[in-house]
């Protein structure tokens, strides 16, 4: 059998194959194209927030800094999976070693995780910016946001350390195909030589404080934001308070529902096609969605974009 070995009467998976989407052939061609846009337009959304973070010094703000580290995460997170996604709609071949099945999931659930953590300091920023705004310069300040930062991407890639090391912990065999177009946890595990309900039970753990855990902090956060903005006197007050948070509150939303119906539902509710659809909206169109929304949503950055463009502008007529 092609990707397995025999060893003591039982086939040892030594390679994967990517199921995708070689259920729908007739499709590939136009699921390459939609995607590749998709893509494409996510990159240069990202390459766009962190340059005009990067060069107008209005924006070099603690809230503003994380969205660069977002946009900056969003990208490495979308050339996880996508560039291999679309070589494989090209391809016939879709196999994956399973070394490079391991360092894909390390790096998926890394940026994941990381992502998770960092809506959340986010929203924490959003809490002291307007519930403690005199004492906001103190205690965001950049030692403290450097720490925080660090401290994110730490926990997430400790977190993806862990459940890395306990899926591929032991062998597969019997089915090398993997019902997915990436290395994720669910159907890679099921493909294991001998499943563990401790292992399984584990993992769920993991999952439950990494998505669930972050969300409830960004509820408590925005509780406490809620009842800060009842209190402003004014409506104009009111409004520009709220506006701050309407952006991260977008991709809260659709970022952790998207999480929750993958990671957080037992394992007797999984259906690989739906698995797949609800896969292409968090791996291709979420990571649309954050650039188009906090440009078009944010209006400071909107300012940012156009004084950033007409510099150029006068720059090349000069």
């Amino acid at each position: 059998i092609p990707g397995m070995k025999l060893e003591n009467e039982t086939w040892i998976v030594k390679e994967f194959v990517l199921v995708g989407f070689s259920n729908l052939p007739d499709l590939k061609a136009t699921l390459f194209t939609l995607f590749l846009l998709m893509y494409l337009i996510t990159l240069s959304g990202n390459i766009t927030i962190i340059t005009i973070i990067y060069l107008d010094h209005t924006l070099h703000t603690p809230m503003y800094c994380f969205l660069g580290v977002l946009s900056l995460s969003e990208t490495c997170y979308t050339l996880v999976t996508i560039p291999n996604m679309l070589v494989h709609l090209l391809m016939e071949n879709h196999v994956i070693s399973i070394p490079s099945c391991r360092t894909q999931m390390f790096f998926f659930l890394g940026l994941g995780c990381s992502h998770c953590f960092l809506l959340t300091l986010m929203g924490y920023d959003r809490y002291v910016a307007i519930c403690h705004p005199l004492r906001y310069a103190v205690i965001m300040s950049p030692s403290v946001c450097l720490y925080l930062g660090s401290l994110v991407f730490c926990s997430g890639f400790l977190v993806a350390v862990i459940e890395t090391c306990l899926i591929f912990s032991s062998s597969f065999c019997h089915n090398n195909q993997v019902e997915h177009f990436f290395c994720d946890i669910a159907p890679v595990l099921k493909l294991s030589c001998t499943p563990s309900a401790a292992k399984a039970l584990t993992i769920f753990f993991f999952s439950v404080i990494v998505v669930l855990a972050s969300f409830l902090l960004i509820l408590l956060s925005y509780a406490f934001i809620v009842a800060a903005i009842v209190r402003i006197p004014s409506a104009a007050g009111r409004r520009k308070a709220f506006s701050t948070c309407v952006s991260h509150l977008t991709v809260v939303i659709v970022h952790f529902g998207c999480a929750s119906i993958i990671y957080l539902r037992p394992k007797s509710g999984s259906n690989p096609d739906q698995d797949r659809m609800v896969a292409v909206f968090y791996t291709v169109v979420t990571p649309l969605l954050n650039p188009v929304v906090y440009t078009l949503r944010n209006k400071e950055v909107r300012i940012a974009l156009k004084r950033t463009l007409g510099r150029k502008l006068r720059t090349q007529n000069d």
